[in-house]
C-alpha cells in the first residue's frame, strides 16, 4: 500500500475546521465529510446553521453529515427536516438515543420512511445495530455508525463486533457500515479488513496517514532520530 488512493475502503474527513474542511474535500481520495456538535464546539463555532451553510457552498459533490443536537424527539424531526433541506448531499446524523436512554429507532424509521438520508451514530453494541437494519428505509441511502475506536478505549476488541455487523445490514442494501472514531493510521486499514465501507478520521490522522503510509520502517527509525537530536539541541539540553 503505497498511497490513499490505493484504498477500497472510502475516507470520511471529521472534523469542523472550516480550512481544513475545504482543503481535504479537494483530495480526491477524501470521499465524503463528518462532523458533530462536540466536535463544532471544539473548534469555537457559534452559529450552527451559518457555518452548515457555509460549509455547503463548497461542499457540493460529496456526502457530508450534519447532526441534530436536541435532546428531545419532536425537535429532533423538525432540525433533521431543517437540515435535509440544505443540499442533496447532505446525510442527517441521529444518535442511537438520547441522553435518557431513550431509542432513536421510532424516529429513525420515520424519517427514513420520509426519504431523509441518515447517520445513525454513537451505535456501540449489535443489539443497536440489529434494530437499525429493522428500521431504516431500504430504499434510501444511509451510514451506520458504529464507534469502533471508543469500544476500543474500553479495552474491547472491536474487530470481531464490526465483522458482525456486517451480516445484519444485508436487508439494507443502501446501508453503509462506517467505523467511527478513528485513533490512528493502522484503523483504516482494520476497517477494511471487517468490511466498512467508510471510516471517519479526523483531520491530523489523515495528514499522518499522508506523509507517512508506505514510508520504510528504518527511514522512519532515523527520521525519529534526528527529530529527538533536534529537540535536544533546541532545548540547550546539558549533562
Amino acid at each position: 500500500m503505497k498511497s490513499l488512493t490505493d484504498l477500497k475502503i472510502q475516507i470520511f474527513a471529521d472534523g469542523a475546521d472550516k480550512a481544513g474542511i475545504l482543503d481535504l474535500y479537494a483530495k480526491p481520495y477524501i470521499k465524503g465529510l463528518t462532523t458533530n456538535p462536540s466536535l463544532m464546539k471544539k473548534a469555537g463555532i457559534k452559529d450552527y446553521e451559518a457555518f452548515a451553510k457555509d460549509i455547503l457552498q463548497t461542499v457540493t459533490a460529496k456526502p457530508i453529515s450534519l447532526e441534530v443536537f436536541s435532546d428531545e424527539f419532536p425537535e429532533m424531526r423538525r432540525q433533521a427536516a431543517k437540515i435535509k433541506s440544505w443540499g442533496p448531499n447532505v446525510y442527517v446524523k441521529i444518535p442511537i438515543t438520547n441522553s435518557k436512554g431513550e431509542s432513536s429507532l421510532p424516529l429513525i424509521k420515520d424519517l427514513g420512511q420520509e426519504g431523509v438520508k441518515l447517520n445513525v451514530t454513537a451505535l456501540f453494541t449489535l443489539k443497536q445495530v440489529a434494530g437499525v437494519a429493522a428500521a431504516l428505509n431500504p430504499a434510501v441511502p444511509s451510514v451506520v455508525s458504529v464507534f469502533a475506536g471508543r469500544i476500543a478505549d474500553s479495552g474491547v476488541d472491536p474487530m470481531p463486533i464490526v465483522r458482525a455487523c456486517v451480516p445484519l445490514l444485508e436487508s439494507q442494501p443502501k446501508a453503509e457500515l462506517l467505523w467511527a472514531s478513528t485513533r490512528e493510521v493502522l484503523n483504516i486499514f482494520q476497517a477494511q479488513e471487517a468490511g466498512c465501507q467508510i471510516i471517519t478520521v479526523p483531520h491530523d490522522i489523515i495528514a499522518k496517514a499522508s506523509k507517512m503510509l508506505g514510508m520504510d520502517l528504518a527511514a522512519i527509525s532515523l527520521d525519529t532520530v534526528k527529530t529527538f537530536l533536534k529537540d535536544s539541541t533546541d532545548a540547550g539540553y546539558k549533562l
